[in-house]
């Protein structure tokens, strides 16, 4: 059977590092076409470099996706984009209180704004050309409350609700969504967000390269939701049959330095 994804156009955001810029590598292996957005142009240009080597057109298209006109020129530049890749998010980490607004307010704008925005943009030539691919990249934090990551878990249960809700309305003009929930993976993320590992995340951690492969092939089949890693969907099962209050609080004791 082809691949769904040779001779497509995909466009990934956040693909400078981590999880992104295994996408792009592996969209890249699989024929698809590439744009690359994120902010640091000197790792899209390399990375670029590196994806074409796979025989396709790889793009940098370098950018804040917290400023709307960013958002609003990618599609405008690139109309045929039938792969949208939502992985750009931020997190931080701390107790909610003691955190700057204009932090929190970035991760929001970032994790949900800038998401859904792209998503409104780019769905609707998918639909009239009858075919569309969208990853939306969650977390297994989008299952259950998590203190000291308090408005990134929210965030990210936002993407996973949203997601859903997508691939039932635009499953019926070709267009499917997947929502990928990655658990602990080696990224930046953790230093971006301030936070210092604790066992828990050194022991659960996962390749960037695997949670990537396990979402493009979640993507093909046009699943609604992959939660990345046996363990991780466990867990994610496991906290609908426990109360809410229970799994903060196991929550916080998990992540708490």
């Amino acid at each position: 059977m082809p691949d769904p994804f040779r001779g497509r156009h995909a466009l990934v955001t956040g693909a400078s590092s981590g999880i992104g810029a295994e996408l792009a590598r592996q969209l890249a292996q699989r024929g698809a076409n590439l744009v690359l957005v994120a902010r640091r142009e000197d790792r899209l240009a390399e990375l670029a470099k590196e994806c074409a080597l796979f025989g396709v057109a790889a793009e940098a298209a370098p950018g804040d996706l917290a400023d709307p006109a960013i958002r609003a020129d990618l599609a405008a530049r690139f109309p045929d984009t039938d792969i949208l890749v939502n992985n750009a998010g931020l997190g931080a980490f701390g107790p909610f209180a003691e955190t700057e607004w204009d932090r929190l307010e970035r991760v929001m704008t970032v994790n949900m704004t800038a998401l859904t925005h792209l998503t409104h943009l780019f769905a609707p030539g998918m639909a009239q050309r009858g075919f569309g691919r969208i990853m939306l990249v969650a977390s297994t934090a989008a299952f259950q409350p998590v203190p000291l990551y308090a408005v990134y878990a929210a965030t990210k249960s936002f993407v996973l609700s949203l997601g859903t809700s997508l691939n039932v309305e635009l499953a019926g003009q070709g267009v499917k969504t997947t929502v990928l929930c990655p658990g602990v993976t080696e990224t930046e993320f953790f230093a971006v967000a301030a936070q210092k590992k604790s066992a828990f995340v050194e022991r659960s951690s996962m390749s960037s390269a695997t949670v990537a492969r396990i979402g493009l092939d979640a993507l093909a089949k046009g699943r609604a939701t992959a939660v990345a890693g046996a363990l991780n969907a466990a867990m994610a099962f496991g906290t609908r049959l426990a109360p809410r209050g229970l799994t903060a609080r196991i929550a916080y004791r998990s992540l708490k330095p």
